[in-house]
Order: structure tokens, then C-alpha cells, then sequence
């Protein structure tokens, strides 16, 4: 059983700690950087084309993304539907991509470990890489599409875990969204 000093010591101590974290959490929010994600064929706001969506090919479409901090060890990709029915649905996770990769070319390879790099998780239609947008029939959906530059490398995990990952060693983040409706 703890003594009354001991008690009165935690109450001292505990605060302090609490106080400590709290800054430090509020800290790495605001020393978040932006990346700056641009597409020739997404803009911010607009309409996702429908060649790269279930209703055209369902290529993955081209974009690039700069100001990349120097610290960066790695860049990741998702691209999610929180619109979704069910919850946000999963379309994209592509991770571990080299920090001298600053783009991607239409029509990524849907395998586990693609040409420009990196590691392709199974998206929600459980396929590995990319699966275009695609609603249900109603209202247009809004896709995010982020990228990632990371402090490390990611370990491999099922998609939720990797984008857990890649949001909790994220140094900047940068999207685009766009909409979707069928």
C-alpha cells in the first residue's frame, strides 16, 4: 500500500508527465508539413474521371507530390471512400515506395511489389493494389486520395493497420479529392 508521501508525490509527478505528453502530441501536429499533391487528370475538388473508376478501366491515375521533408524515409499511398455505407472503404494502400520517387505513372501494376517500389496491400475489394471508385448507385461519393512522407520504413500488416501506420509516422501528408457517383 502506497505511503501518503508516496501519494501526494504521484499527485505532483502525474500532472507534470500529462502536461509533458500533451505537449509533445501538440507539437508533432504542428510541425506537420503539407505535401503538395497535383494530378493532370484530379483536381481538388472535381470529379474523379471515370476511366480511372469500376464504370471506365480502373487504372490507377497519374499524380506527383513535392516538398518532401529532408527526414523522409519512405513515401505511402491510399486512396479511401469515406462516404462509404459501411464505414470508409479502403481502395488503395501502397507503402515503402524511395523518397526519390515523386510521382506515379498511370496504371500502377496491381502486384504485391509494383515497378516504382514500395508494397501494394489488398484494398477493401480484397485484391492487392489499386480498385477504382465505385458507389453504389445514389449520391456521389468523395475519394481522398493522401500521400504519406513517412520517418521509417512500414512493416507489413493488413491495409487497416498499414494506413494506421502511415498516419501515425506521417512527417507531412498531401491529398486530393475528388468525387464519384454512379
Amino acid at each position: 500500500m502506497p505511503t501518503l508521501s508516496t501519494e501526494k508525490s504521484l499527485r505532483l509527478v502525474l500532472p507534470i508527465v500529462t502536461l509533458f505528453l500533451v505537449a509533445s502530441c501538440s507539437h508533432q501536429e504542428l510541425t506537420r508539413r503539407a505535401l503538395l499533391v497535383t494530378s493532370p487528370v484530379l483536381t481538388d475538388g472535381g470529379k474523379f474521371p471515370a476511366k480511372y473508376t469500376c464504370s471506365g478501366a480502373g487504372v490507377s491515375p497519374p499524380f506527383s507530390w513535392s516538398s518532401v521533408p529532408a527526414q523522409t524515409k519512405s513515401i505511402g499511398i491510399t486512396l479511401t471512400d469515406p462516404d462509404a455505407p459501411g464505414g470508409e472503404f479502403t481502395h488503395w494502400v501502397l507503402y515503402n515506395l524511395p523518397t526519390g520517387v515523386v510521382s506515379l505513372p498511370e496504371n500502377v501494376a496491381p502486384t504485391l511489389h509494383p515497378a516504382c517500389g514500395g508494397i501494394q496491400a489488398r484494398n477493401d475489394f480484397g485484391q492487392v493494389g489499386y480498385g477504382g471508385p465505385c458507389p453504389p448507385p445514389g449520391a456521389p461519393h468523395r475519394y481522398v486520395l493522401r500521400v504519406y512522407a513517412e520517418d521509417c520504413t512500414i512493416a507489413p500488416g493488413d491495409a487497416r493497420a498499414d494506413i494506421a501506420a502511415l498516419k501515425a509516422h506521417a512527417v507531412a501528408v498531401g491529398e486530393l479529392s475528388a468525387t464519384f457517383g454512379r
